[in-house]
């Protein structure tokens, strides 16, 4: 992609990032966005596999030499999200180099998929480990310094399997929803210092999407809709999320699919039912669940909410 050999702008200029997982897939077209919008990017990936194996340090050089030779500045690092000291050492690192930081993208991730009865312990800690406490590892070492600062912008990945459903994601959906929790907890906790806190389910091919089984024709129609919508799309977003001007723009979720953008709800009561003198089990099996049942979330998955072809 040619993310940062885009006619640079003055949007991010002066502001630096650290974006996780960014050797990549989205995080990479993220990084190559900020820069070529004027950030300075430290990008961070370990060059794992999609499962979370082995290490690389090639994919996170390759997109700074990328981002150098479009004019811009950027470092590396390839250390794993889910120690807080190396969360910390990234925030230091990124302050040592580029005088600050303004921007965080908690992009890292991994798929370990399995039906939940089949699910390990080994495989719950590890996806839980990379995408929630990955996510507060790095958002919180970056606070204490947004705090000083009076200002700073929050962005995390979360996922339609979260927002939604699917099947044998258990842990990914656990994960996934907790960074919205999070992100929710960080708006809240962080809007008297100025700083932002939003999250984004981006529906693009990966290397993660790539390891979705494509065993039924149904299976193989996704995948392939998936590899029409790019990287770059989410990348967009997270620049205007990044800027002064999304100031207002906190506590969000939003998923970005191909050309749309969709603001998500959130949990807020849709039925509601009183009775003065209270509820036994039998009034609320007579009375409540009948009257609730036209309300009721259905078991769906992401592909069920969004079934059409992204534009």
């Amino acid at each position: 992609m040619g993310g940062a050999r885009s006619a640079p702008t003055a949007l991010l200029a002066g502001r630096s990032a650290v974006v996780t997982g960014a050797g990549r897939g989205v995080g990479r077209d993220v990084a190559l966005r900020l820069a070529a919008h004027g950030a300075s990017v430290l990008v961070n990936d370990l060059g794992a596999s999609a499962v979370g194996d082995g290490n690389d340090a090639g994919p996170a050089a390759a997109v700074v030499a990328e981002i150098e030779e479009a004019g811009g500045n950027a470092i590396s690092n390839i250390a794993s999200v889910t120690e807080f000291a190396n969360a910390e050492a990234m925030v230091a690192h990124a302050v040592e180099c580029f005088g600050r930081l303004d921007i965080v993208v908690n992009n890292a991730g991994i798929l370990r998929d399995g039906i939940f009865h089949k699910a390990s312990e080994a495989d719950w800690d590890s996806v839980i480990a990379v995408h929630l406490k990955g996510s507060f590892n790095l958002a919180r070492a970056a606070a204490p310094v947004f705090r000083a600062q009076g200002s700073g912008r929050m962005i995390h990945m979360t996922s339609n399997s979260g927002l939604i459903g699917n099947y044998g994601q258990a842990n990914y959906i656990a994960a996934k929803l907790g960074v919205v929790g999070l992100s929710r907890a960080i708006a809240l906790d962080m809007a008297r210092f100025n700083v932002t806190s939003n999250v984004i389910a981006p529906q693009a091919w990966s290397r993660l999407i790539g390891v979705i089984p494509t065993e039924t024709d149904e299976e193989r129609a996704r995948v392939e809709r998936f590899k029409r919508m790019t990287p770059d799309k989410i990348a967009h977003l997270v620049v205007a999320l990044a800027s002064d001007a999304a100031q207002h723009i906190t506590g969000q979720i939003f998923v970005c699919r191909g050309n749309e953008i969709h603001l998500m709800s959130q949990p807020r009561p849709v039925r509601s039912f009183a009775r003065p003198d209270g509820w036994a089990p039998e009034t609320i099996l007579a009375s409540v669940f009948p009257a609730m049942q036209g309300a009721l979330t259905p078991l769906e998955r992401s592909n069920d909410v969004f079934g059409w072809d992204a534009i």
